[in-house]
């Protein structure tokens, strides 16, 4: 069963996290495994996953920003 993610991450994996450089994304995945899998091409360094659901999805939804990935 596929639930939302939301990724926290910095856009180069050598980048040391810095608040002011977080970007998120949202995505579909069985688990957290199935995130990094789906995301393991992009170079990215993942500071934090984070399942999202109930009233915290639907107030993630709707942010302007809420845009699932395709993968």
């Amino acid at each position: 069963d596929e639930m939302i993610f939301k990724v926290l991450y910095q856009d180069l994996a050598s980048e040391v996290p810095v608040r002011e450089n977080t970007h998120s994304l949202y995505i579909e995945a069985s688990n957290e495994r199935d995130v990094r899998y789906k995301l393991k091409d992009r170079g990215i360094n993942i500071e934090f996953i984070q399942t999202l659901e109930g009233e915290h999805l639907a107030y993630e939804q709707q942010s302007e920003d809420f845009t699932l990935e395709t993968v």
